[in-house]
């Protein structure tokens, strides 16, 4: 079962604000929703889901595990509390959402309980998120790549994580790329406007239909009514060969995201 390639993400939106955004995301047609127990939003979410009205069975809801519930006695419990929140029996993804601080708890004691919530019927696939080659290949070890659906990493134009990406690919693991628009720095990039302009298309969308057209998921999130409507229609903008080379241009190894502390050593 593929990760749905567009999703909407929920990433630092909370309360009245959150509720807004996936209640005017799910009318303009998204049916993939990404957030995280340290969003402390999921109570939220579950409300703006249940007053929709649409079928459990049509949405993709995605949530993340956190650092505090990985112990093996821990992990379950903390999933059961978030499909709670979520108003929801079950999660069609969930995703260990940073590896262990110095490794506090294996690699092996987490994947092997998010596992067994998989078998217990609370999540339909299990995946992780932030994790390198190495921690990768530990995951891998622990439940078997086939049991991976997804990593879930920043990727955008000026971070593209290409070996992650490879050695994930190989394995048949999904990217879901976060942050693909760098907190909007890419939109202002002459390059990726010059592209749009010819288009006829926004940046934003360009950027995303980049990221799909690789074989990545994206889950951009938006407040403003415009910018989810528009970035809905890059799924149907098809980039160029050429046009994919020049963004593939623009790496520069421009990380916006590694929380001290938590952050594994990036590859």
């Amino acid at each position: 079962m593929p990760i749905p390639a567009f999703g909407l993400g929920t990433f630092r939106l909370q309360g009245q604000v959150v509720i807004d955004s996936v209640s005017t995301g799910l009318e303009l047609g998204y049916r993939v929703i990404d957030t995280a127990q340290i969003y402390e939003n999921e109570a939220e979410v579950g409300q703006a889901i249940t007053a929709s009205g649409i079928a459990r069975e049509e949405l993709f809801i995605t949530s993340k595990i956190w650092i505090a519930n990985f112990a093996k006695d821990r992990l379950i419990d903390s999933l059961k509390e978030s499909l709670n929140k979520l108003q929801t029996d079950y999660l069609d993804l969930t995703l260990i959402h940073w590896p262990s601080p110095e490794d506090q708890v294996p690699v092996e004691e987490f994947m092997g309980a998010l596992l067994e919530a998989k078998q217990l019927g609370l999540t339909r696939q299990i995946g992780v998120s932030n994790f390198t080659v190495d921690l990768m290949q530990q995951a891998i070890a622990a439940v078997g790549a086939e049991n991976i659906a997804t990593n879930q990493i920043e990727l955008h134009p000026y971070l593209q994580n290409r070996k992650v990406v490879e050695f994930a690919q190989s394995q048949g693991i999904q990217i879901t790329s976060y942050m693909t628009l760098a907190y909007g720095e890419v939109l202002k990039d002459p390059l990726i406007q010059q592209i749009a302009d010819r288009l006829q298309a926004t940046p934003a969308q360009v950027t995303l239909a980049w990221a799909m057209q690789q074989g990545y998921a994206v889950i951009p999130s938006s407040t403003k009514r415009a910018n989810l409507q528009g970035n809905l229609q890059a799924c149907a903008l098809t980039l160029s060969d050429a046009d994919m080379a020049l963004i593939a241009g623009l790496d520069r190894g421009q990380r916006l995201t590694s929380p001290k502390g938590i952050a594994p050593q990036w590859d």
